[in-house]
C-alpha cells in the first residue's frame, strides 16, 4: 500500500501550479524585454536636413497632434523625430517654454525612479524632454519622450534657454518684419570686444604688479641680513668693550693695564665701524620696505581697476545675451527677462484690450550674410488652434493621422501676428531699457497671463488656457528642491514591480 504523499500522480498535481507560475513569469519577462524592441520598430525614422550644414538650434516645436518634434536653426528645420507626449488626464501642457536645466543621466523623483536619459527640463514642476520608449501614441505622464539616439544628439547640440514651443497642432515659423521688432544697437559687439580687451589688460597689469611686489618683498627680506649681521657683531664688540673697562677698573699690573687699554680702543673703533655698517644696511632695508609698500599699493590699485573692468565686461556680455519680452493682454503689462532673471516690468498699452490678440512667439535670427541686422520669425498659436481654414480637429489622447505631413507656415498667421503688433504701444523709456537685441532674443505677445511656473532660473512660461494641462496640474512646483541628479543604479525590477538587488 503506497502513501498518497509519495504517489507520482500526486507529485505531478502538486508541481503543476508551480510550473505554471514559472512559465508565466518567464513570459512576462520576455514580454518586457521585447516591448522596447517592438516600440522601437514602430517609431518613425529620425530626419535631419541634408541640403545644407545645420546651424545652432534656436527653437524646437513639438506638435501634439502629429506626435513629432522639429528643431529649427536660423534658416529652417534641421532635425525631426517622433515623440510620445502625455496621455489623457496627464496631457503634456501646450504653451511656450525653454530649456532651463540639462542632466545627462536623470532619474525621476515623481514616478518610481524612472530613467530619463539626456533630460532637458522645461518646467521646475517636472515637464521635460528626455529619451524614452515610443509606442507610437501619447503614453507619458506629461513629459515629452524622444527616441534615445535623438535625445542624445539633441542634448549635445542645444544650449540653456533654447525656446521650446509645445503646440496642439502643426505650426512652423514664418519670417516677419515690423517696426516693433527691434534691431541690435550700433557697435554693441565692438563695445563688448573693447570692454573685454580692457578687462584682459587690467588683469595683465595686476599680474605684473603682483610680480613686482613679490620681487620687492624678496629684496627686502634679503636686505634684513646685513642689518642683523651688523647688530650681532656690534653686540659682540660692546661686550668686549665692557670687559676691557672692567679690567681697567680692577687692580692689575701696568702691562695688563696697557693691554686692557688697547682692547678698549679696538672695541671702540669696532663699534664705530659696525654702527656705520648698520646705518647703511638699515637705510637700504628701509628703501626696500618702502618699495614693498608701494608695490602692494600698486597691486591694490590695479586690482580695483581690474574688478571694475571685469564688471564692465560682464555687464556688456550680459547685454549680449538674448532678451525675452512678454506682453500679456490679460494683465496689460510688459515683462523683460534676461539670462533667466527679471529685468523690468511695466504697463503697456494694447488697443481694443477686450478683443483677443492671440499668442505669437517672435524670435530673432541671424542673417546668412554679414548684415548686422537680424531677421525675425513668428510662430502663432491661438487657443491651441492655428488660424487656418483647413485646420483639422485633433485628439490629444490618441494622436491622429497626418504625422508625416510637412508643417507649412500659414500666410494668414503672418497677417494676424502683424496686426497684433500694430495694437501694441510701448513707452520709449521702456524701449530704451530693453537692452541690446541679439540672436535668440524673443518677443511673446499673448492673451494669457504669465504662468506661475515662471520663477528663479526660468525663462518666460506661457500655458494655453484653452488646452488640457493635466501633466502640469498634477505636479507641485518646487524650483530646485526636487531636482535629482545622476547616481549609479545596481538593481533591476521584477515584473511584479519590486526591485531586486
Amino acid at each position: 500500500m503506497r502513501s498518497r504523499c509519495v504517489s507520482p500522480e500526486c507529485k505531478r498535481r502538486r508541481l503543476r501550479p508551480a510550473c505554471l507560475a514559472v512559465a508565466a513569469l518567464a513570459m512576462l519577462m520576455a514580454a518586457r524585454d521585447d516591448a522596447p524592441a517592438k516600440s522601437r520598430q514602430s517609431e518613425r525614422p529620425i530626419e535631419s536636413v541634408q541640403s545644407r550644414s545645420a546651424g545652432e538650434p534656436i527653437m524646437a516645436i513639438v506638435s501634439l497632434r502629429t506626435q513629432r518634434i522639429t528643431v529649427y536653426d536660423s534658416r529652417g528645420w534641421i532635425l525631426r523625430a517622433p515623440v510620445s507626449s502625455g496621455t489623457k488626464g496627464r496631457e503634456t501642457p501646450a504653451g511656450i517654454f525653454s530649456v532651463i536645466q540639462k542632466v545627462e543621466e536623470h532619474y525621476s523623483n515623481l514616478y518610481d525612479d524612472a530613467f530619463m536619459p539626456h533630460m532637458q527640463r522645461i518646467t521646475w514642476s517636472g515637464i521635460a524632454l528626455h529619451g524614452g520608449v515610443l509606442p507610437g501614441r501619447p503614453a507619458s505622464h506629461g513629459c515629452i519622450r524622444l527616441p534615445f539616439d535623438f535625445a542624445e544628439r539633441l542634448f549635445g547640440e542645444t544650449m540653456m534657454g533654447m525656446r521650446v514651443i509645445v503646440a496642439p497642432t502643426d505650426v512652423a515659423p514664418i519670417e516677419l518684419a515690423h517696426p516693433l521688432l527691434l534691431q541690435p544697437k550700433p557697435d554693441a559687439a565692438a563695445l563688448a570686444a573693447a570692454r573685454t580687451a580692457e578687462a584682459q589688460e587690467a588683469a595683465r597689469k595686476v599680474a605684473e604688479a603682483r610680480t613686482a611686489a613679490g620681487t620687492a618683498l624678496r629684496e627686502a627680506t634679503q636686505a634684513r641680513a646685513p642689518v642683523r649681521t651688523a647688530e650681532n657683531l656690534k653686540r659682540i664688540a660692546e661686550a668686549q668693550l665692557a670687559a676691557a673697562e672692567t679690567r681697567l677698573g680692577s687692580s692689575i699690573s701696568a702691562e695688563a693695564k696697557e693691554q686692557a687699554e688697547d682692547a678698549k680702543a679696538q672695541a671702540v673703533a669696532k663699534i664705530a665701524e659696525l654702527q656705520l655698517q648698520w646705518d647703511v644696511a638699515n637705510v637700504n632695508l628701509q628703501l626696500r620696505l618702502d618699495a614693498v609698500t608701494a608695490a602692494r599699493e600698486a597691486v591694490a590699485a590695479a586690482e580695483t581697476v581690474r574688478v571694475a573692468a571685469a564688471e564692465a565686461a560682464r555687464e556688456v556680455a550680459r547685454e549680449l545675451q538674448p532678451v525675452s519680452v512678454l506682453i500679456s493682454r490679460k494683465t496689460q503689462r510688459l515683462y523683460i527677462r534676461q539670462a533667466f532673471k527679471p529685468i523690468l516690468e511695466s504697463p503697456v498699452t494694447i488697443a481694443d484690450p477686450d478683443r483677443p490678440i492671440g499668442t505669437h512667439v517672435f524670435t530673432a535670427a541671424e542673417r546668412a550674410t554679414d548684415d548686422a541686422r537680424l531677421r525675425w520669425n513668428v510662430v502663432s498659436l491661438d487657443g491651441g488652434r492655428p488660424h487656418s481654414a483647413t485646420a483639422e480637429p485633433h485628439s490629444r489622447a490618441h494622436g491622429s493621422g497626418g504625422r508625416d505631413v510637412e508643417p507649412v507656415p500659414v500666410p494668414a498667421n503672418s497677417d494676424r501676428a502683424r496686426a497684433a503688433l500694430d495694437r501694441i504701444a510701448i513707452p520709449q523709456d521702456v524701449l530704451d531699457r530693453i537692452g541690446n537685441i541679439t540672436p535668440r532674443s524673443s518677443l511673446i505677445v499673448t492673451d494669457e497671463a504669465p504662468s506661475s511656473e515662471i520663477g528663479k532660473g526660468t525663462e518666460f512660461v506661457v500655458l494655453l488656457s484653452g488646452e488640457p494641462q493635466g501633466g502640469i496640474k498634477r505636479r507641485r512646483r518646487s524650483p530646485g528642491s526636487e531636482v535629482r541628479y545622476a547616481y549609479p543604479r545596481s538593481f533591476w525590477r521584477t515584473p511584479f514591480g519590486f526591485p531586486t538587488w
